[in-house]
């Protein structure tokens, strides 16, 4: 029973990961990033091999903005995050369709730059879906997944 508890409420904290859009599709899509953008786990593990000039976005969904470490953010991006824009599905497409104007909508600052200069005219959805994939909150889930397997085998 305990397990069972354990397990739903992981759905419950990895539910904001889930994404409308088509992660195969957002898989693809996600060569437009590449060049800036790398996406490699914690622990190391390489899931798309890509440019450094971007943080990397391992884990980006939910994590609010402005603060993966080792990167260094412009300060209206940090400054985003310190008024509590963390990253959803709305905020991922809204930015990266045009960052500049987002930074400025959501600051209130007619002056706000983004480091990030390329605009996504379409498939957003589809690369958060393709990054809600590859995150802490899925390791847990896939640990959680092995251990209930290995469970109902014992």
């Amino acid at each position: 029973m305990k397990l069972l508890t354990a397990v739903a409420a992981l759905g419950l904290i990895a539910a904001p990961a889930f994404a409308e859009g088509d992660a195969d599709k957002g898989e693809k899509g996600f060569n437009k990033c590449k060049s800036c953008h790398m996406v490699v786990s914690d622990s190391g593990d390489v899931i798309i091999k890509g440019g450094k000039t971007g943080p990397n976005l391992w884990g980006v969904v939910g994590r609010t903005a402005g603060t993966y470490e080792g990167y260094k953010y412009g300060k209206d991006m940090v400054a985003a995050g310190e008024a509590g824009l963390a990253w959803d599905e709305a905020s991922f497409t809204a930015y990266t369709a045009d960052p500049k104007a987002f930074l400025r909508d959501y600051l209130g600052d007619k002056k706000a730059k983004s480091k990030m200069s390329f605009r996504l005219k379409k498939g957003a959805e589809d690369i958060y879906a393709f990054l809600a994939m590859h995150g802490p909150a899925d390791a847990a889930e896939a640990e959680a997944e092995a251990t209930t397997e290995e469970t109902a085998t014992n």
